[in-house]
């Protein structure tokens, strides 16, 4: 093991002599192994692009919005990137396994930090209920399964995951490595199918695939363009975790040339993953013919009569929700430590193990997990759309927070007071105010939903109050964490 794994996480050669990549290096920072490798974080940013919003809900929103939600795909796709390349400016700039939340230390203050990491936490724990209960659900699909409770497989599956999180942060690599193996792969071969239906002309359920199957079922927009724009809250949630990539920078060891390439090519992957799907769907059936309740890949497999279709699907299905849960309680892990070396998170979560694994954040996110096992045994039927949209709430909050700390950044980069990288967000200050401005938007689009999304926004006043009352708790020892400044030997 490397003894730099014990010193506070460098800057790229450009920054290190500015001043302020010194002054703010992050004591939460030391103690990591630097064990991820180039393959583990580009895979980690396929995963994070890659879930259960487009192999299970794609089907519902096709439904509701029709061929059009391809649409909603491409636009939401291009603000997730703005953020995504945004935070991997300011990873550039200065890595961290703090991420966001130590940026907003160094952009915002000890609040920015507090409000970032708590919203972060609510965000993948409420997640990670709903990852645990879709696993116990589509346990329940073979029979095998179906007489065991659904409490008991969300506990097994926390248990596993748990285990995997707390051996090295290695092994985390490597399981998120072949969970988007799987899930890229379940993609090209239903992509190379569809394809293929369509160049033969071959029937999908009694009909020709084609422009035909669009403009028979009212066009690209069946409904109207509003279910396009309402489906874009929930299209939101699904590109979650894509920040993961910024989170990982601080346990590799050349971010500088591993988080562009990343970075840069979630947007490739969003188009051809995403909206290429969608639009395959919408040319092999119509709509009407997809339900929320089922994935759309079983539903045309299903059509051409491929046998074991659901399945596989449903493996694909479950190896997503492994890959979130375990992703959730990667992050967290870190999070919660850059947090508590600041005293605005409880002391135990700064605790490693031998194996340079935060244990203390990820157990306290597996706590509030272990609720949701309870959840599941109390109200199995609804847990998982009760933890959903409480969890967007954190993803839209978590979004917000980069754009705003990057804003402060290039202002501060502009005054010459720090260096930009060259690896930059293009068109700022407007790239940021737009993508603040869309998701804002998103956000306030829940208010149509008066079943889910209205009683969620009702919701922000009590977490609100939750965070004041917290902050006026912990306020007497926060400080900044900051380690002496390293010695510049060039100056």
């Amino acid at each position: 093991m490397s003894k730099d794994a014990a010193q506070p996480a460098q800057a790229p050669a450009r920054t290190a002599r500015t001043p302020a990549a010194r002054v703010h290096a992050d004591a939460g920072d030391a103690g990591y192994s630097k064990d991820l490798k180039a393959r583990h974080v580009n895979m980690i940013a396929i995963g994070g692009a890659i879930g259960t919003g487009l192999f299970l809900g794609a089907g519902g929103r096709l439904h509701t919005a029709g061929p059009g939600l391809a649409l909603a795909y491409l636009v939401c796709g291009i603000f997730a990137f703005f953020v995504v390349r945004a935070l991997g400016e300011l990873v550039l700039y200065r890595p961290s396994s703090g991420s966001f939340v130590s940026y907003a230390r160094e952009f915002l203050g000890e609040k920015g930090a507090y409000v970032a990491g708590w919203m972060y936490f609510l965000n993948w724990s409420t997640t990670g209920i709903a990852d645990i209960t879709a696993i116990a659900l589509y346990t329940h699909y073979w029979s095998m399964f179906t007489d065991i409770p659904q409490w008991t497989l969300a506990l097994v599956a926390l248990a596993v995951v748990l285990a995997v999180n707390l051996i090295s942060v290695k092994i985390f690599g490597e399981m998120e490595f072949w969970f988007s193996i799987i899930k890229v792969a379940t993609l090209v071969g239903f992509m190379l199918i569809g394809i293929f239906l369509l160049a033969t002309q071959h029937e999908v359920g009694g009909r020709t695939p084609g422009a035909s199957v669009i403009t028979d079922g009212g066009g690209v927009f069946p409904h109207g363009l509003m279910p396009v724009v309402l489906v874009m809250q929930g299209v939101i949630f699904a590109y979650a975790a894509l920040e993961l990539v910024g989170v990982t920078a601080g346990e590799t060891a050349q971010p500088e040339k591993v988080v562009p390439r990343a970075v840069n090519s979630i947007m490739w992957r969003v188009g051809l993953f995403y909206v290429g799907s969608v639009v395959l769907l919408a040319l092999l059936l119509p709509g009407s013919l997809y339900s929320a309740d089922e994935s759309p890949f079983v539903t045309v497999l299903s059509k051409i009569g491929v046998p074991a279709a659901g399945d596989v699907m449903n493996l694909v299905v479950l190896t997503a929700a492994m890959s979130s849960l375990n992703s959730g309680l990667y992050s967290t892990g870190r999070i919660l430590r850059s947090m508590a070396t600041a005293g605005s998170a409880p002391r135990f979560t700064a605790r490693m193990n031998r194996s340079q694994v935060p244990y203390g954040g990820i157990l306290l996110t597996c706590a509030v997990c272990v609720l949701g096992v309870g959840l599941n045994y109390l109200v199995p039927s609804q847990a998982f759309e009760i933890v959903l949209n409480i969890a967007s709430l954190g993803v839209i909050s978590t979004w917000v927070i980069i754009m705003v700390c990057h804003l402060v950044f290039v202002r501060r980069a502009r005054a010459g007071h720090l260096t930009r990288p060259a690896f930059r967000l293009p068109f700022s200050p407007v790239t940021e105010i737009s993508t603040i401005a869309f998701l804002l938007a998103c956000l306030g689009m829940m208010w149509n939903d008066p079943e889910v999304g209205r009683k969620t926004l009702l919701l922000i006043p009590l977490i609100a109050a939750l965070l004041i009352a917290g902050w006026f708790a912990v306020r007497h020892r926060v400080h900044s964490p900051t380690p002496p400044a390293p010695t510049d030997h060039t100056a």
